[in-house]
């Protein structure tokens, strides 16, 4: 297994487990990461007035979306 985050790890195996019942499916992290990706411009879209707490959000997003490409 890739050395990941706790964060990206709980984020992998819940993908894995509703996808394939399989635990370690590793092609799957680019299309994870896309989906993190897509979520974090959707529920929290990057804006030059956002509020410090979500700004945060959308940055954890997309930092375990980049750990998961990286592997």
């Amino acid at each position: 297994m890739p050395e990941l985050s706790s964060q990206a790890q709980e984020v992998f195996w819940a993908f894995n487990r509703a996808a394939s019942g399989k635990p370690e499916e590793w092609h799957y992290l680019p299309a994870i990461a896309a989906a993190l990706r897509a979520a974090a411009d959707q529920v929290v879209p990057a804006s030059p007035d956002m509020i410090p707490s979500l700004m945060m959000v959308r940055y954890r997003l997309l930092a375990i979306a980049a750990e998961l490409e990286a592997q």
